[in-house]
Formats: structure tokens, C-alpha cells, sequence
């Protein structure tokens, strides 16, 4: 078990959810993400999802895709963002996810990509298009370098599929609690509780609950149903109003209610 699957069941033994942030690499600036990575840990975030900018973030929201365009237009490169997790693996044991689309990974090279991650202190990868039916060659490529792989499962995805992302992913499972893209909501999906019960049938690795939460009493509502509550948009939007701002407190806001 890597240190995410280590921090979920940390939490598992505690009796509540992980708290699970993501943030935009780079943006405002790969200094203060880093520094923020540090801020997170103290905060009590158990796992740091870092996204690698991309031009064409189909999944995300336009907070995100603010963030994305804001972090490539100041030369944030994937290689630039495995640089910022050394420097965050300089100063903090949190677990990592680097959060990427297929392309920069594929342009790099799978099993050069997989190697440079571990090395430098990622503990996995989520690729937000890539299907787990045709992840074989990445999956090889990760699990030779010891990083777990973490597919999306969707409420409107088929039983066959479900089957398919809980047996390939390592360290959780991300259930999308709606359908459509990232962002901030008014309420917890109806979607969410079936899909995680669903999931749950299916495999005991834990299940982490995200898209749309923004507010302690959804990510409460989402750690009662869920293992782990992931919260991205928010903490972006943030950042954009607030580049310096209190981070720590922002997560200890969130989680108030867990």
C-alpha cells in the first residue's frame, strides 16, 4: 500500500472521510503552489490532487480552465510541474496525484513519464480521458514504477464499465457525483449515493466522491456517503480572488463540518 492508499486508511480507522484538494500546478505561480502543497498538509488535507495545465481541459469548468490557460500562458510545462513536486516532496510527506489529460503524458513517453513521477515523489495518476479499456499500456507503465492509477466512474456509466474502472484503479476510485463538467454547485446530486453504493459492490478499494462540492455541509453530506470528498473549483476560485490568501483556513472552513 503507497501513501495514498495509507492516508485513506488512516482516516478509514478514524471514522471519516479523507479530504481531498485540488489545485491548478502553476497558477498562480509554481511558488505558490508549492507553498500551498505545505499548507495544505498542516490543514489536514490527506491527499493533494495537482493538475497539469492543458489547453483543451474538456472535464473542467471554466475555473479551471481559467486556471489552466493562467498557469500555460506563464510556461508551467508537465516537466515544470514533476520540478514542483520535488520541491514539494523537499518539505512535505502528503501523498500526490498528478492530475493530467493523456496527451502531455503520451508526448512524453509512458514508461519515461511513469519513471520521472516516481522520482521525483508522485504517488499516482489520474488521466481524466483515458478509459480504463485502453490503459493497458499506461497501467504496465505505472505499475512498474509503484504509482497507483485512479479512474473516474461516472453515474451514467454501464455496469461492464464500472467493473472495469473498479478492478485497474490503485489508491481510490473518483465517482463523478454528476454528470457534466467541474464546478461549484448549490447541492449534492441525487447521482452520488447510488454511484458510490454502486462502486462499493464492486471492490474494496476506497471510494472518493467529487465534482461540484464547495461548501462545508456538502462536503459533510459527501463524507457520510463516501471514503474521501474531493473539492477542486472552490479552492481554485480562490486562489484566483486571493493569490495569497489563507489557504489553511480555506480547507479548515470546508471540513468544519466533516
Amino acid at each position: 500500500m503507497g501513501r495514498i492508499g495509507k492516508s485513506f486508511a488512516r482516516r478509514r480507522a478514524e471514522g471519516r472521510a479523507a479530504f481531498v484538494p485540488f489545485l491548478t500546478a502553476g497558477d498562480p505561480s509554481l511558488d505558490r503552489t508549492v507553498e500551498a502543497a505545505v499548507e495544505l498538509e498542516r490543514a489536514g488535507a490527506d491527499v493533494l490532487e495537482l493538475g497539469v495545465p492543458f489547453s483543451d481541459p474538456l472535464a473542467d469548468g471554466p475555473v479551471i480552465q481559467r486556471a489552466s490557460e493562467r498557469a500555460l500562458a506563464r510556461g508551467v510545462t508537465l516537466e515544470a510541474v514533476l520540478g514542483g513536486v520535488r520541491r514539494i516532496r523537499e518539505r512535505s510527506e502528503l501523498p500526490l496525484l498528478l492530475f493530467s489529460y493523456f496527451n502531455p503524458l503520451l508526448q512524453r513517453g509512458l514508461e519515461r513519464l511513469a519513471r520521472e513521477a516516481a522520482e521525483a515523489g508522485v504517488d499516482g495518476v489520474l488521466i481524466t480521458d483515458l478509459p480504463p479499456e485502453e490503459a493497458d499500456g499506461w497501467l504496465g507503465a505505472a505499475r512498474g514504477a509503484a504509482l497507483d492509477t485512479v479512474f473516474l466512474a461516472a453515474p451514467t456509466s454501464p455496469p461492464e464499465r464500472l467493473r472495469r474502472v473498479a478492478e485497474a484503479s490503485r489508491g481510490f476510485v473518483y465517482a463523478i457525483s454528476r454528470t457534466g463538467v467541474t464546478g461549484e454547485r448549490r447541492a449534492l446530486s441525487d447521482e452520488a449515493a447510488p454511484l458510490v453504493a454502486r462502486l462499493r459492490e464492486l471492490t474494496d478499494v476506497p471510494v472518493a466522491l467529487g465534482f461540484g462540492l464547495s461548501t462545508p455541509e456538502q462536503v459533510a453530506e459527501a463524507g457520510k456517503v463516501a471514503d474521501g470528498v474531493v473539492v477542486g473549483s472552490a479552492l481554485v476560485r480562490f486562489l484566483e480572488e486571493q493569490p495569497e490568501g489563507d489557504l489553511g483556513a480555506q480547507v479548515r472552513w470546508l471540513t468544519s463540518a466533516m
